[in-house]
């Protein structure tokens, strides 16, 4: 029982615990010289020495490719001057799209995947809706390839890749109030 009441008023600090901390200095044996079995070193042994020879891989069997080339009518006069033209972009009518919600976003996408340009008409759409439409817009023509410009307050047109608006179209979109050149 002592050693409980002990505990308990060392725990709750009302007295200290002395027991646990007091050494007896006098008890230890302090030794200045070391041990002898520390100085032992190992003994040293000689290894027999072994030769090791570098054994070469075997030789790789390649054999060549030869492909026949067959030169039709065409001589190498003819192919020198040949001639490189670039292939025009196409010109396309532009879609106008005027989204009510973002669920609205996938007729977007299906036609700029289709290789149209599309009119994205944002006026009268609350602010958190027309940055998740841009975000998307943004998105969607960064992996297409495309361009994104805007053309009017809260207007984008949306460009795929080798596409170009004609002037007409500009035009015809001006006069909906949808394109400022």
């Amino acid at each position: 029982m002592p050693g409980m009441w002990q505990k308990t008023m060392v725990y709750l600090g009302l007295k200290d615990d002395e027991e646990g901390y007091e050494y007896d200095y006098d008890e230890l044996d302090l030794v200045d010289e070391p041990d002898a079995s520390y100085d032992r070193r190992p003994e040293r042994r000689e290894r027999e020495s072994v030769t090791v020879g570098v054994v070469p891989p075997p030789p790789v069997q390649t054999q060549p490719r030869v492909r026949a080339v067959r030169m039709d009518e065409a001589s190498p006069r003819d192919l020198a001057t040949s001639t490189i033209r670039p292939v025009p972009a196409t010109s396309a009518r532009v879609h106008v799209v005027e989204p009510h919600g973002f669920n609205d976003a996938q007729e977007v996408g299906d036609r700029l995947k289709a290789d149209q340009p599309v009119i994205v008409n944002l006026q009268g759409l609350g602010r958190d809706l027309q940055r998740r439409l841009i975000d998307f817009a943004s998105g969607l023509t960064y992996a297409v390839g495309g361009t994104m410009a805007r053309v009017a307050d809260q207007v984008f047109l949306l460009t795929p890749s080798d596409v170009e608006v004609s002037q007409e179209e500009k035009e015809r979109l001006q006069a909906r109030g949808l394109y400022r050149a």
